[in-house]
């Protein structure tokens, strides 16, 4: 159950950024005695590769905040997180963390299938993600761009580092963002209403 719910978390934190969960699985397989990866998976804690990752994110972190590159940023994307998602769902649930120290086999069929839920998990994150940012950017001409990245960085960073640490609260973080994004979506709403009334009582006057 543990090993299900790291894979799950790290997968949908994939679907939010590509590079964090892959970063906290590295990093800490790396550098800490929290998570020992499988023989298979063990080449992503090599050094060479985090630096990598780091420069991808840093790159990322910039082109996702700034209205109309951070839609083209999610065309791109739409291979890499997925991808990544099948990468960290694989690893992650196979490996020792500190909640587990005896991970089960999840899936008999082989490892094609814990990277094929990944891809999946992943990929239907990205799309959902993609299209709330497309819409609320129309939305706020391009001003909830950066406010959301925060956000969507934030939920990524939390919950690759919870399906690793404390996996049991990756269930409440993903009850959690669809509520932030709908308080989001409710708030920016009620601005735009707000701003177009305001721009009718000024035509009036």
């Amino acid at each position: 159950m543990l090993e299900l719910l790291t894979g799950l978390g790290l997968a949908t934190s994939a679907g939010l950024n590509a590079w964090i969960p892959l970063l906290v699985v590295g990093l800490l397989s790396r550098y800490t005695g929290l998570l020992t990866l499988p023989e298979a998976w063990q080449w992503l804690d090599n050094g060479w590769l985090l630096s990598v990752l780091a420069g991808l994110f840093v790159i990322e972190l910039v082109a996702d905040k700034i209205p109309i590159v951070d839609s083209v940023n999610d065309v791109v994307q739409t291979v890499i997180r997925p991808g990544s998602g099948g990468v960290v769902f694989g690893a992650g649930s196979s490996a020792e963390t500190a909640a587990v120290t005896d991970p089960a086999q999840l899936f008999s069929g082989g490892d094609w299938q814990p990277i094929a839920v990944g891809v999946a998990i992943a990929l239907a994150v990205h799309v959902a993600k993609a299209l709330l940012r497309a819409i609320l950017n129309t939305a706020t001409a391009g001003l909830a761009a950066p406010v959301l990245s925060t956000v969507e960085d934030a939920g990524s960073v939390s919950l690759a580092v919870a399906a690793i640490l404390v996996p049991v609260l990756v269930i409440g973080l993903l009850l959690g963002l669809p509520l932030l994004t709908w308080w989001l979506v409710r708030r920016v709403r009620r601005r735009r209403r707000a701003a177009n009334a305001t721009g009718t009582d000024h035509r009036i006057r």
